[in-house]
């Protein structure tokens, strides 16, 4: 996470602001560098914001110039040397960076050959020898020295640069990774994220690719890669800091899975066409018929977005008759699936910056497929890349573990599988059924968290386990996969989705007593093979934790324990079904002691590929 400041009060209190929201992008070392009247002042440390302010202590750090970064470790293990800021021989040059530099060991090696002195082991600190390079040549300006370092550089940067002879000024750069300028009145902001410099200003410029923008408290000017000055509209932030704290909460994630009933209903709010039997999605207007020629529909993401999508195929496949294919953003660009003119390719991403999918959407825009979005932040690269799309309209998900951008995420991927059915022939009573049910998923999450007592209690009796299995069919198999993964990420249990038919063909092996198995076993069209696979499990001894539709007695013969769940379309059903999953792997998490906010080793937006 990036946060700089320019301008005439004192930047300190508005980095250590800044570095506060952007914990969860990076958190296993913070560093700062304020330069002042006489003197540059730089404080670094291993571990988060809370190490950081120990190791400042009473330590002075006054001026208006600043940089701060909360690193999410690339290059280099987390330690003093390797936090950012990274510098120069001679200490001029201050550099902070999200990214990956791929051809940093060669720039390195002629850099050493030159008489250049490193003293970390990232790729950051090659960018300000490079940098050092051309500012000590006379006459050039630095953003001037940073254009022709960038020429030299392979990879991804959001970058931000000051240098103790120029003080009063912040070049910044971005390829491939999110940042933003914020501008104010005297005063003028960088961030990777819009919320470290909301409390300040919600006038804010997205930089794309291959710009460079040079702030001063003054000013602000962007260029192109060629030099040339740009005028960009300023865009407007429309929501407020409150959205971004906890609001009494003891976490962001238990807020946010608490905020979903609202958040359901944001996603679908005039969206839905009732007498219709239909959605009206302005974001796909101006693609709309292309939509409705198109026989394939290609959905790239990654994480949890993955398992959305996932879920989206059997939609949109039910809904619309339409083919869906589901691939990792990961994959898709080393090996892209055939493309024409018929085919939409749809990127779900909640930050709308993974590294992964932008790059897969690029290789489909290269080849001539119809590009679609459904992203959360505004904005986003993704966001401004794609065809056409639609927003999640959620507020900020701090979380690092996705939580309300995944039922978000369903909602709306529920609302195109409408908008496509009722475009390719689903009947007018089928499209009525489907959005009143819709319509109903808030109330219902709201009686899911009801429970919240009870998932506790299980979670708490489970928190001496070491693996877990999760299964589910059809519908719900996806969210077997997700609940594993929050499981995963959060408590730091090993967990396994897996679809429950394919159960005997492996993972039965591991069950005894000791290893329990969540199962999502609704009153669908595949309860009675669930009740199959759940006998198989119990004739081993295995506990099981049932998720299972109200009024269900049967599955107390199975399950010692379980989580009832109120009733939905099938098609629906995984927009409840993650809820108390996402609840378990939550008090799990704080059961056995961990920062559920933020899990070690991962980062809210991944950038990097």
């Amino acid at each position: 996470g990036i946060i700089g400041y320019v301008g005439q009060r004192e930047a300190l209190p508005i980095i250590e602001e800044g570095l506060k929201r952007l914990q969860y992008r990076g958190y296993d070392s913070v560093g700062v560098v304020v330069m002042g009247k006489k003197d540059v002042h730089v404080v670094k440390t291993k571990g988060g914001l809370e190490n950081w302010q120990k190791k400042l202590g009473q330590e002075k750090m006054e001026g208006t110039t600043a940089l701060g970064h909360n690193r999410w470790a690339t290059h280099g293990a987390p330690s003093e040397s390797n936090a950012h800021p990274q510098w120069d021989c001679q200490k001029e040059i201050f550099v902070v960076h999200n990214g990956i530099i791929e051809n940093y060991a060669v720039l390195k090696e002629k850099l050493i050959k030159k008489g250049h002195k490193f003293i970390s082991e990232t790729d950051t600190e090659v960018i300000a020898h490079l940098i050092e390079e051309f500012f000590k040549q006379k006459k050039v300006s630095l953003e001037e020295a940073v254009q022709q370092a960038l020429k030299l550089l392979e990879g991804t940067y959001g970058l931000a640069v000051i240098a103790k002879s120029d003080p009063q000024k912040i070049v910044v750069a971005r390829n491939s990774s999110p940042v933003l300028i914020g501008l104010g009145e005297g005063e003028n902001f960088v961030a990777s994220d819009a919320s470290a410099i909301i409390a300040h200003t919600k006038k804010v410029i997205y930089l794309e690719d291959g710009e460079i923008a040079v702030l001063t408290p003054k000013d602000s000017q962007i260029f192109d890669r060629n030099n040339h000055l740009l005028t960009k509209a300023t865009q407007f932030i429309d929501w407020d800091i409150e959205q971004a704290e906890r609001g009494g909460y003891p976490h962001f994630m238990l807020k946010e899975i608490f905020e979903q009933p609202q958040t359901l209903a944001n996603s679908f709010q005039g969206r839905l066409i009732l007498e219709d039997g239909s959605a009206k999605l302005g974001g796909l207007e101006d693609a709309a018929d292309r939509l409705g020629q198109i026989k394939k529909l290609i959905i790239i993401a990654c994480g949890t977005s993955y398992f959305a999508g996932l879920v989206g195929k059997y939609m949109i496949e039910e809904e619309a008759s339409l083919s869906v294919e589901v691939v990792y953003g990961s994959e898709f660009r080393y090996h892209p699936p055939i493309m024409d003119r018929q085919t939409a390719v749809l990127a779900i991403s909640q930050s709308g910056e993974t590294a992964d999918t932008l790059a897969g959407l690029r290789e489909a825009k290269r080849q001539g497929g119809l590009t679609l979005g459904i992203i959360n932040v505004v904005g986003s690269t993704i966001a401004r890349e794609v065809d056409a799309g639609l927003y999640n309209h959620i507020g900020p998900e701090i979380g690092v573990a996705s939580t309300k951008a995944f039922t978000s995420q369903l909602v709306i991927l529920s609302l195109l599988a409408l908008f496509l059915g009722r475009q390719r022939g689903l009947s007018l009573l089928a499209g009525q059924e489907l959005a009143r049910e819709i319509q109903k998923l808030p109330l219902l999450a709201e009686d899911i968290l009801k429970e919240a007592a009870v998932i506790k209690k299980i979670a708490e009796n489970h928190q001496q386990a070491e693996n877990a299995l999760y299964l589910g069919r059809k519908f719900n198999y996806p969210i077997a996969l997700e609940g594993a993964l929050k499981l995963k990420e959060i408590s730091y249990l090993h967990a396994e989705g897996y679809p429950a038919g394919e159960m005997k063909h492996g993972p039965i092996a591991l069950i005894d007593k000791n290893f329990p198995t969540v199962a999502i076993c609704l009153k669908d069209s595949v309860y009675p093979k669930m009740l199959s696979n759940l006998e198989e499990i119990k004739s081993r001894s295995g506990p099981i934790i049932a998720l299972a539709s109200q009024g269900d007695e049967e599955i107390k013969r199975l399950a010692e324990e379980v989580i009832y769940l109120p009733r939905t379309l099938e098609m629906l059903s995984p927009i409840l079904t993650v809820i108390p999953l996402q609840l378990l792997a939550y008090y799990l998490g704080v059961a056995r002691g961990n920062d559920v906010d933020k899990p070690r080793n991962l980062a809210k937006s991944v950038v990097v590929e």
